[in-house]
C-alpha cells in the first residue's frame, strides 16, 4: 500500500495496477518553456495515460500577476480543478511528458491548497511509453467534483520573506537551476533578467537527482548525499527556488521523501528576484557552509 502523503511517488507498475480504482485520478501537468515551441495541451490530446485530465500550469494561475504561473487565489484554484473532476476524497497521481519536470510543481500546488493524497508518477509519460503501456487521445472527459481549498502558508515564500531572510538566515535557500545560470556564467532564458543567484543560497540542479536514462528519482540515500554535499542541513528549514517556481518543486518533492516537512517554495523564484531592480544578486559558485 502506497502512502501518498508520506512517499508522494508511485511507480508505473503501481499505476497500471490501480488505474481503474474509483478514488484515483490521473493528472497530466506538463509544461514547456515558451522558447521550446511546444503546446502541452496539444501533446496531451495526442497521447496521454488513459483517464488523465490536463492541468494547465499557466491557466490555473493568478490572473493578476505579471509573473508566470503564480499560485492563484483559493477560489480560482478550487473552481479550475473542480471542472477537471479533481476534488475532495480523491487520490491524485500527477505526471508530465518529460519524466520529472513540472509534475512536482502541481504536486506542491495541491499540497499548498490542502490536498494531501497526491503523488507523482516516477518516470512520467516517457517511462510509461517505454514500457509499451496503453495511451488514449483527445480531450479529457470528466464530471465536476467539489474541492475544498485550505491554503498552507508554511509551504510558500515571496520576495519580501526572502529579503527578510537575508538578514536573519533562519531558512536555507537552495536553487534548482543549472549551475551556469546560478553562477551567472550562462544567460537566463527569459529576456531582460539579471544573472546570478540570491545571496547565500545553495545550488543543486534538479537534474542531478534524476536518473537521466529512466527519468526516475535516484534512490533516497544518494539524494540525501547530494543535498548534504551542497551544504544543506536537512534538520533545518529549507526554501526551494528555481527559474519560475516549477523545478523548485522537484527539490521540494525530493526533500519531502527524505522526511523533511519544512520545505517551502519561492513561488516567483528567479523570474521575480532576477528582474531589473534592487534585489541583491551574487555570482559565482555557492559558498557552502
Amino acid at each position: 500500500m502506497v502512502d501518498f502523503n508520506k512517499d508522494a511517488l508511485v511507480t508505473t507498475d503501481w499505476l497500471a495496477e490501480n488505474l481503474n480504482a474509483p478514488d484515483l485520478r490521473v493528472v497530466d501537468a506538463s509544461y514547456y518553456l515558451p522558447r521550446e515551441g511546444l503546446d502541452p495541451r496539444r501533446e496531451f490530446e495526442a497521447q496521454h495515460i488513459p483517464g488523465a485530465v490536463f492541468f494547465d500550469i499557466d491557466d490555473i494561475a493568478d490572473p493578476d500577476s505579471d509573473l508566470p504561473h503564480m499560485l492563484p487565489p483559493p477560489h480560482i484554484f478550487s473552481s479550475k480543478v473542480r471542472r477537471l473532476g479533481l476534488g475532495d476524497g480523491l487520490r491524485l497521481v500527477i505526471y508530465d511528458q518529460r519524466g520529472i519536470w513540472s509534475a512536482p510543481r502541481a504536486w506542491w500546488t495541491f499540497r499548498y491548497f490542502g490536498h494531501q493524497e497526491v503523488a507523482v508518477l516516477d518516470g512520467g509519460l516517457p517511462k510509461w511509453l517505454d514500457e509499451g503501456r496503453s495511451v488514449a487521445e483527445g480531450p479529457e472527459n470528466n464530471e465536476e467534483r467539489h474541492f475544498t481549498p485550505r491554503a498552507n502558508s508554511f509551504l510558500l515564500r515571496d520576495r519580501e520573506q526572502l529579503l527578510d531572510n537575508l538578514g536573519r538566515g533562519s531558512e536555507q535557500v537552495i536553487d534548482a537551476r543549472a549551475r551556469g545560470r546560478f553562477e551567472g556564467s550562462d544567460p537566463e532564458p527569459r529576456e531582460g533578467m539579471r544573472s546570478g543567484h540570491i545571496p547565500g543560497s545553495l545550488n543543486l540542479p534538479f537534474g542531478e537527482i534524476i536518473d537521466q536514462s529512466s527519468q526516475t528519482f535516484l534512490d533516497k540515500d544518494e539524494i540525501r548525499r547530494r543535498f548534504e554535499a551542497e551544504g544543506l542541513d536537512l534538520k533545518q528549514p529549507v526554501v526551494a527556488s528555481c527559474g519560475s517556481g516549477v523545478t523548485a518543486g522537484v527539490l521540494a518533492l525530493a526533500l519531502h521523501r527524505l522526511g523533511h516537512r519544512d520545505t517551502a517554495v519561492y513561488d516567483g523564484s528567479w523570474s521575480d528576484w532576477g528582474r531589473p531592480g534592487d534585489t541583491p544578486v551574487e555570482t559565482g559558485p555557492a559558498a557552502k557552509p
